[in-house]
């Protein structure tokens, strides 16, 4: 009797272990993300001139972040200029020499710095304050919509250039003052679109069902409506960093710029005073002019590329 009890019990099991649970939500959330951006690379690459927009912006950056040790701070000495003014281009000075007779080509890379810097800090700027505005008003809607968006329209109809000249001269010339007539004067267009945008997001049945289980407006703008929102807000961004370079060259060849900074605008407008237009001094004039072009059609043949990968349908050619 003991000997078959003992036979039927047999030895103790050890438990069965638990299942996998698997990952959990902030690992699951980052391997979407991850596949979100190799999905985002793998079609942007197909875009030839995206990819030669985004070849020719790492240049400018790599030239620019590395300026201090190809060419140094002292490039923009005046009393140490190493060469007579208005030197054509040689095997000493490549692009020649300016007024001052310091060298153009390293006051052209030093000046990268400056160029690049006020469009990319102006146009977070304008996209951050168009964005914030396109979402309220389409979230808030009422009167609080009709007042902010006749104000959208107003800025829509006033000239920009005529407006940051306006904020350009009435305030101190520095760098800020030129990030800032910018960036507050180039906002109206992202706000339309991020609030159509947002019109189109909060009509959906999901943002009914967040409302009705609690959801309150801070929740459902940052949770639902920003993530949405945010692929046209970042193809935006691209599609102004190029109109605030083009716009910080038009406010420094006017003389509204940092006098003590050197731009591409700041050169084009010093080589204006030399009088570089009448006297054929092409080399003071062309490379500023190319350098401005060169990034501007850069950052658009990006942002076009950004834009056709975040929504094929509007058939952006390759």
């Amino acid at each position: 009797m003991t000997a078959d009890t003992t036979a039927t019990a047999g030895p103790d099991r050890a438990p069965d272990p638990d299942p996998d649970p698997g990952p959990g939500p902030r690992a699951l959330a980052r391997q979407r993300r991850r596949a979100s951006v190799v999905r985002f690379w793998r079609q942007y690459r197909t875009h030839r001139a995206g990819l030669v927009g985004l070849a020719a912006l790492v240049l400018c950056a790599l030239v620019a972040l590395t300026a201090p040790l190809t060419v140094g701070a002292d490039v923009r000495s005046v009393t140490d200029a190493p060469g007579r003014p208005l030197e054509s281009p040689s095997a000493h000075f490549p692009l020649g020499t300016d007024q001052f007779g310091r060298n153009l080509l390293g006051l052209l890379i030093w000046g990268s710095r400056v160029s690049l810097l006020v469009g990319l800090l102006a146009a977070v700027l304008s996209v951050a304050i168009g964005a914030v505005i396109g979402i309220t008003a389409g979230h808030f809607r009422g009167w609080y919509a009709t007042v902010i968006m006749r104000v959208t329209d107003w800025f829509l109809v006033m000239p920009t250039l005529v407006l940051a000249i306006a904020l350009a001269t009435v305030m101190s010339r520095s760098l800020g003052t030129i990030i800032l007539a910018i960036g507050v004067t180039t906002w109206p267009t992202t706000a339309r679109l991020v609030r159509a945008q947002t019109l189109a997001v909060e009509s959906r049945p999901y943002i009914e069902r967040a409302k009705a289980l609690g959801g309150g407006h801070w929740h459902v703008m940052s949770r639902h409506v920003l993530p949405n929102v945010m692929p046209l807000v970042l193809a935006q961004t691209t599609l102004i960093i190029s109109s605030a370079i083009l716009a910080e060259a038009t406010l420094a060849f006017l003389g509204l710029g940092d006098p003590t900074l050197v731009s591409w605008g700041g050169l084009l407008q010093d080589a204006r005073e030399a009088g570089a237009v009448s006297s054929g001094d092409w080399w003071y004039l062309v490379p500023p002019g190319i350098a401005i072009a060169v990034v501007a059609l850069a950052f658009t043949l990006c942002g076009r590329a950004v834009e056709a990968v975040l929504n094929p349908r509007l058939g952006v050619s390759r």
